[in-house]
């Protein structure tokens, strides 16, 4: 008995000498070499690329409400954005540059005219691709003036491609007389979103540029008046080395921009490299850090400010994710058809944690504080991109599906 405890110490005796041996290790044993593109994990593909199910699809939801998804189309080329006429009507936009037309649940097989010239390229959700037609937006007196705002890639000459944001008049089956109110710099190439404010301002997003500099529009919410002039009460009109169209600065990749139904204030959402997706809600003049501090890692894996997360100095973010869900579109809910739902925050997520095929949307209830309580991943069984999330006249919410054949979807009460 006694040589047995003997034994048995002697092997407890040496478990710190492996745990030792283990930590002193080389550090690559255990690792896989992960091969790169563009200084870029290349992303797995063993979920990638499944097509969307017929449907429609049940689904129970942590508020014990169960939800039904309908296919409405799932005939459009990478749909971007989406908006209701006042007649039910939905226009959608898409990556080849195209407007199409959902009438009485239909699509319609004839894209809208009188679009502008645009270009697009890459697989969607690669390095380098580039969006052609991206957010759409009817103006608050849409009713008196019919007018539509679409942002989108336009191309200057045969190699380079700005930001242009323009407008058209919407005659029942076409644009007419569309033209540009703005137009980015020649580094101005990224995605944009765009929201009117309730003093009928126009904000929108601009990437390509340094987000810290404010002679640029790369990384900022810019604010102009609905024709294009700059509102006299931006932050920096009149600061030399500023552009007076920037409202905000320190931003990532923006495509999420929304007004909080009872405050007014403008919600944004941005993109963090490797981790670090967050909602902001806009202060006029105000710095949101990006690339001095995130809440994500680089994409090699160290910390995107070299050491552990803070946004000490600027304006933190009300929502983050770790890892990231590559946020798009977003949306507050304030009907009664989906009544556990109402006042929560809708977000779209193209991917989760960089592995493709993880598309999800997300809900996040807040408290009065707009602090959040808890948040709810959903429909991540479709295995889909989510590009883009509205409320519908019907009170029912609409999600687009960035594939290649793209849907838009309505999520309805299960009955």
């Amino acid at each position: 008995m006694k040589a047995r405890f003997a034994r048995r110490d002697m092997a407890l005796l040496r478990i710190p000498a492996l745990l030792a041996a283990l930590l002193i290790a080389p550090a690559g044993i255990a690792q896989q070499d992960v091969p790169f593109n563009f200084g870029i994990p290349l992303a797995p593909l063993g979920l990638a690329n499944q097509p969307l199910p017929d449907g429609p699809f049940m689904f129970k939801t942590g508020e014990d409400m169960d939800i039904r998804v309908v296919i409405v189309t799932n005939e459009i080329e990478f749909p971007w954005s989406l908006a209701f006429l006042p007649d039910g009507d939905m226009l959608v936009t898409t990556r080849p540059g195209l407007i199409r037309v959902i009438r009485d649940g239909v699509l319609d097989p004839e894209p809208v005219a009188g679009g502008p010239e645009s270009f697009w390229t890459g697989i969607s959700g690669l390095p380098g691709a580039v969006h052609g037609y991206q957010d759409i937006a009817l103006h608050p007196e849409f009713a008196a003036n019919s007018l539509i705002y679409l942002t989108y890639t336009k191309p200057i000459d045969s190699e380079s491609t700005v930001l242009g944001l323009g407008r058209g008049r919407w005659d029942g089956a076409a644009l007419q007389g569309f033209e540009d109110i703005y137009v980015g710099h020649e580094e101005s190439q990224g995605p944009s979103r765009m929201a009117f404010g309730r003093d009928g301002s126009l904000y929108f997003t601009a990437s390509g540029g340094y987000a810290q500099a404010l002679d640029n529009i790369g990384g900022k919410v810019l604010r102009i008046n609905d024709d294009g002039s700059i509102p006299d009460d931006n932050p920096f009109v009149g600061k030399e080395g500023a552009l007076a169209e920037v409202y905000t600065f320190g931003h990532r990749s923006s495509l999420g921009l929304a007004v909080h139904p009872g405050t007014g204030d403008v919600w944004q959402h941005e993109n963090g490299p490797n981790g670090g997706d967050e909602i902001n809600v806009l202060a006029s003049g105000a710095n949101y850090g990006w690339p001095l501090v995130s809440l994500g890692r680089t994409y090699p894996g160290p910390w995107q400010d070299g050491e552990a997360p803070s946004h000490e100095g600027h304006v933190p973010p009300i929502v983050y994710w770790m890892p990231a869900i590559a946020l798009s579109g977003m949306a507050f809910y304030t009907g009664d058809a989906l009544p556990k739902w109402k006042g929560d925050v809708f977000v779209g997520g193209l991917r989760y944690g960089e592995i493709p095929g993880t598309g999800q949307l997300q809900r996040i209830l807040f408290n009065q504080n707009m602090e959040e309580l808890r948040r709810e991943v959903l429909l991540a069984e479709l295995r889909q991109r989510i590009r883009d999330v509205r409320q519908g006249p019907d009170e029912l919410l609409y999600v687009l599906t960035d594939e290649q054949a793209g849907a838009v979807l309505r999520i309805e009460p299960a009955l």
